[in-house]
């Protein structure tokens, strides 16, 4: 997420930086010399921040293309000290050591999706601004368009109600389902207004639509797996003493990180069914016992980051554990499946 700000950084001044982000800069504790990943570019307030500190080092990942070649100058204003790659963070790890930084002293991640993202309507992310409905922020795989036109109507509702925690999601879907059979549903402002006629709220309430496309936006880029595998990532690429950082905007987001972030920091528990297990130690030490929040002048700023949370900790000198990410996320049907017609 992002929010405007005219504060002198590195580079210049920076059209936007993420939410949180002096305190998550002060979390990473850059220094001279600390080499930084920012797993989320999108229009380089992490990394600009990070690059005021003299002598620190940045790395940028973004899967979304555009956000890269933005990027163009602040590299070239780095001199050297800024590398950009396009790429998934969930792999942050392997893109990291490519690049010749194997052992990273911090990684942050601000998650969600960018106001630049959100402002382009070519790009389908707003039910505000009429576009293809699209979503990607890569530009491969299906788009929200192929998930409504394809999916069942199960699937969309249990899709809607589980990463949109929509209480409608029965009836919405059962409404794309009716309208879909008559008509494609390939734009934005089609869903909106499909939606609107079942979900209603009141005046300054969120818009009606946020919900259902917020779900669509998490399912077709599949993001909770990609954080969980980050994570893992990011334990992997962190030396001892490195830090990490996240941000997140959604509940199941949050969640992710808090469990997670739970287990790597306390070994894991014997039970009857495994009464001798090997101790494993804790791989991180979480600094943040409670998550850190914008205050009143930040969320009236920026409305946007009303629901930030920031977590932090940091790395110990214990081998990475074995990623396993499926406890961590919900259960959700496959988007292979849907496309391949078997959901």
């Amino acid at each position: 997420m992002m929010s405007s700000d005219s504060s002198a950084v590195a580079g210049g001044l920076a059209r936007h930086i993420p939410v949180l982000a002096r305190r998550a800069v002060t979390w990473l504790g850059v220094r001279d010399g600390g080499v930084y990943l920012d797993a989320t570019f999108g229009a380089g307030g992490y990394a600009r921040a990070i690059l005021a500190t003299a002598g620190a080092r940045a790395m940028g990942i973004d899967r979304d293309d555009t956000a890269i070649a933005a990027g163009a100058a602040l590299v070239e204003e780095a001199q050297g000290r800024l590398t950009l790659v396009e790429g998934r963070f969930s792999a942050l790890d392997s893109i990291a050591a490519a690049h010749g930084a194997a052992a990273m002293d911090g990684v942050v991640f601000d998650l969600g999706i960018s106001s630049m993202q959100i402002d382009e309507a070519a790009r389908g992310f707003s039910f505000r601004l009429d576009g293809p409905l699209d979503m990607r922020m890569g530009r491969d795989g299906p788009s929200a368009s192929d998930v409504v036109a394809r999916a069942s109507e199960r699937d969309l509702a249990f899709i809607i109600a589980t990463l949109g925690e929509e209480c409608h999601a029965r009836a919405i879907s059962r409404a794309i389902v009716k309208i879909r059979a008559a008509r494609p549903i390939v734009t934005t402002q089609a869903l909106a207004d499909i939606v609107a006629r079942i979900v209603h709220t009141k005046e300054g309430a969120i818009h009606p639509a946020t919900r259902t496309f917020q779900a669509l936006r998490i399912f077709v880029n599949d993001e909770l797996a990609e954080l969980a595998r980050g994570l893992a990532a990011a334990e992997r690429a962190l030396k001892p003493a490195g830090r990490l950082v996240v941000v997140a905007f959604h509940s199941l987001e949050d969640r992710i990180v808090k469990t997670f972030l739970a287990e790597r920091s306390r070994a894991p528990a014997s039970s009857r069914h495994r009464p001798q297990m090997t101790a494993v130690p804790a791989t991180f030490r979480v600094l943040t016992r409670r998550p850190e929040t914008p205050d009143d002048a930040e969320i009236a700023a920026n409305p946007r980051a009303r629901s930030a949370k920031l977590r932090a900790a940091e790395r110990t000198d214990a081998a990475p554990r074995v990623a396993t990410i499926e406890t961590l996320l919900p259960r959700l049907p496959s988007l292979a499946d849907i496309m391949r017609g078997r959901a």
